[in-house]
């Protein structure tokens, strides 16, 4: 178990130094962050002031090994727009979006494991393209369009919940609804799946041939074995949320990492951008290495690989 941990370790380090270099080197391609920073109207010499201000002149290396050694110590700059430390920024935000993200998480799993294990229960029966069908419709609509269809029913028309803002869990309904549903068709054809070969598996004909109720056989023997994969999904799929946060934030205005990377890049605040790839794909990297070990603690097999 240790050398598996040490060996995934090695592996998150590796794509995360990738994703610093990756995050650093985005705003360097997309043009002169100095010009960018200064605006359209400004002179050659506020142009250089800039870029003397903000050490774009330097080496990229250097520039990255000076941005990177601050940003291990949580220094992302000042936000050029705000003039407050984007670390700072960033921390009066993250909640509101590692709350959604944990919310849609929830809500996604919650939904499809009744289908999934309902699907698998009577599978290629109406009762199985049902669920798959409720399943796959959040899917195919796109979750801003969902959301605006949410905001119309539930907010204008019966004014039920609050279009937007934070202020109550009452704002966080619809955002969950339209963030979670996107994701429910990974869970509930991955425990559909998972439920349809444990459940043709041998000691769940012993289990049955020895007399045990139905319902115990079912969620003690088979969803134990069954809902293993789900722990992998779930963190990818929390990390997907966290990224996917950014369209849904905008569209009900919840002021988090996502509506302020909108907002960032709108005022070409270039510091704060940087600062959210970074996070958001940090926060990615750690969750997928938290759902390796949980896996290989959960099943031995997987420590040989």
């Amino acid at each position: 178990m240790l050398v598996y941990t040490l060996k995934r370790l090695a592996l998150a380090l590796l794509v995360a130094v990738t994703v610093s270099v990756v995050s650093f080197m985005l705003i360097r391609v997309s043009g002169d962050p100095a010009i960018a920073l200064a605006g359209d109207a400004a002179s050659a010499e506020q142009i250089q002031h800039i870029r003397k201000q903000y050490g774009f002149n330097r080496p990229l290396w250097v520039q990255y090994l000076d941005w990177g050694w601050r940003a291990l110590q949580g220094d992302f700059g000042e936000s050029p727009y705000f003039r407050l430390p984007v670390s700072q920024i960033m921390g009066d935000r993250i909640g509101v979006t590692m709350t959604l993200g944990a919310c849609a998480l929830a809500f996604a799993v919650l939904v499809s494991l009744p289908l999934g294990i309902v699907a698998a229960v009577h599978p290629n029966t109406w009762v199985d393209r049902l669920a798959l069908g409720i399943a796959v419709l959040g899917q195919a609509m796109p979750s801003f369009w969902f959301g605006l269809i949410l905001i119309i029913f539930f907010s204008v028309t019966l004014r039920w919940l609050p279009v937007s803002g934070t202020g109550s869990w009452q704002h966080f309904v619809m955002p969950t609804i339209a963030l979670g549903y996107y994701a429910t068709p990974a869970f509930m054809r991955l425990i559909r799946s998972g439920m349809i070969e444990v459940l043709s598996s041998d000691y769940i004909r012993t289990a049955r041939a020895k007399g045990l109720r139905w319902p115990k056989v079912l969620f003690k023997h088979a969803l134990r074995n069954a809902i293993i994969p789900v722990v992998s999904l779930a963190a990818v799929q929390f990390g997907f949320m966290l990224g996917g946060s950014i369209i849904i934030e905008s569209v009900f205005a919840l002021h988090g990492i996502g509506y302020l990377a909108w907002e960032s890049i709108g005022r070409s605040d270039l510091p704060v951008v940087q600062a959210v790839v970074l996070m958001l794909s940090l926060i990615y990297v750690v969750l997928t290495l938290l759902s390796d070990i949980l896996n290989a603690v959960l099943d031995p097999r997987i420590r040989v690989q």
